[in-house]
């Protein structure tokens, strides 16, 4: 037997510490993902699409480079807290901490390789 109020026990738990950041970084990576897609997706359409070395010239470019890692952060961030959440709502017990490494290990390699080839790109290191 408890001599606590049903509101004592209840104070202190839940999603409320970390809800409003998760969900302002939600929607800021949201937020600057249109203007970066947009970009994208005029930039990539006005491309010769058969040209190995054109392509690699564009990303090259250092306004491009600094483009697409900021699309590639922003984009994986965003399908982090995504999936995050998801997870955190639908799975319980053993699975879901597994699964919320598993996921968080596959973003980190996604966006190393990303910005990994882009500055290797950027760069000249890749041939």
């Amino acid at each position: 037997m408890s001599f606590r109020s049903p509101l004592g026990r209840v104070l202190g738990m839940g999603a409320a510490k970390a809800g409003p950041g998760h969900w302002w970084a939600q929607r800021l990576t949201a937020l600057a993902l249109a203007p970066l897609g947009l970009w994208f997706v005029f930039s990539v359409v006005g491309l010769d699409h058969g040209q190995h070395e054109l392509i690699k010239a564009w990303i090259a470019d250092p306004a491009h480079a600094v483009c697409l890692i900021l699309l590639l952060v922003s984009l994986i961030y965003h399908s982090y807290l995504g999936l995050q959440t998801v997870l955190e709502d639908y799975v319980h017990g053993l699975p879901k901490v597994a699964s919320l490494i598993a996921v968080q290990f596959l973003h980190i390699s996604m966006l190393v390789g990303g910005v990994y080839s882009v500055l290797a790109i950027s760069f000249g290191a890749a041939q």
